[in-house]
């Protein structure tokens, strides 16, 4: 930097090791234990009942594997450390495998409700004794591995894809428990179909909404709950600053927003100020009032901005 200059560099704290979704790799673990444990129950049940629900919760569920089989891959890649190429290290590899689960959830979607309208055009005789048992075991199992995500899917868009996808499937098996209990009573054999668009029209919604929010990240919008309008009004309410250009605030990966911007001070103030106060001040500022995870600040002089728009040009 050109001598005149005021630069620095303010961070709210250290980023912790590794990202959001690391801290719930063996929950991760467990939950692709336990579909891949029921996806192939449900195979063998669909199959020996005639049942598409079960078929489709089946199909969901493989979907599921692979993605947390993803997610599980990303955390690793993402865990990597930072190189002089990949400042940032692989911490987008969770954001990518989000959204590769978002495709890959859209499929599972439009498959199941084409194959429910294609039984209703060719019925079938399901057996719905054997779709309560293998209904149940998915149940019953969906619900365990929605209880060791329950706090990841808080922190993590990673393992909220992993979430939803588990809490689909848990519907799923409630749709199929419904369907069962609606043929075993009436005979009413329509309803296997019925409970896979069920299945089908639930997993497109949270997928659409998870794939909002992972190309947020992708795109750099400011992070969830950050109004950046609110950042700007907290920063030039700081005694000494005057104006405040070049402000950003985006998201590296999930657990990981980051916020850089250009703060112009005027040089009394700064002189009576001093500069290293001025960026405690910016840094409490942003961290008693936002949770962003790094900041970084450059201190102007006035018309500093001016100078570096002709230097672009």
């Amino acid at each position: 930097m050109g001598a005149g200059h005021d630069h620095g560099h303010a961070h709210s704290h250290v980023p912790a090791p590794g990202t959001a979704t690391a801290a719930y790799r063996g929950r991760l673990r467990v939950a692709l234990g336990i579909t891949l444990t029921v996806m192939v129950v449900e195979i063998a049940g669909g199959l020996i009942a005639d049942s598409l629900a079960l078929i489709a919760d089946a199909a969901h569920m493989a979907t599921d594997a692979v993605g947390l089989g993803m997610a599980l891959v990303a955390v690793h890649f993402a865990n990597r450390p930072p190189s002089t190429n990949r400042t940032f290290g692989y911490a987008r590899a969770e954001i990518l495998a989000a959204l590769a689960n978002c495709l890959l959830l859209l499929v599972v979607g439009g498959y199941v409700l084409y194959e429910a309208v294609q039984r209703f055009v060719e019925p079938a005789a399901t057996r719905g004794g054997l779709m309560v048992v293998f209904g149940l075991v998915g149940l019953v199992a969906n619900s365990v591995s929605l209880v060791l995500l329950m706090r990841g899917q808080k922190e993590s868009l990673n393992v909220r894809g992993a979430f939803l996808e588990v809490a689909a499937d848990a519907l799923g098996s409630v749709a199929v428990l419904i369907s069962a209990a609606v043929i075993l009573t009436t005979g009413w054999q329509p309803a296997d179909p019925v409970a896979s668009l069920v299945i089908g029209l639930m997993i497109v919604p949270r997928t659409l909404k998870l794939l909002r929010e992972t190309l947020d990240v992708l795109l750099e919008a400011a992070p969830k709950g950050v109004d950046m309008a609110e950042v700007r009004a907290h920063i030039l309410a700081l005694d000494g600053v005057e104006d405040v250009h070049d402000l950003h605030a985006w998201t590296i990966t999930s657990g990981m927003p980051v916020l850089s911007a250009h703060v112009v001070v005027g040089s009394e103030a700064l002189n009576a100020i001093g500069h290293e106060k001025m960026l405690h001040e910016l840094q409490g500022c942003l961290g008693d009032h936002f949770d962003v995870e790094h900041c970084t600040f450059q201190l102007e002089p006035g018309g500093h901005a001016e100078h570096e728009a002709r230097l672009c040009h």
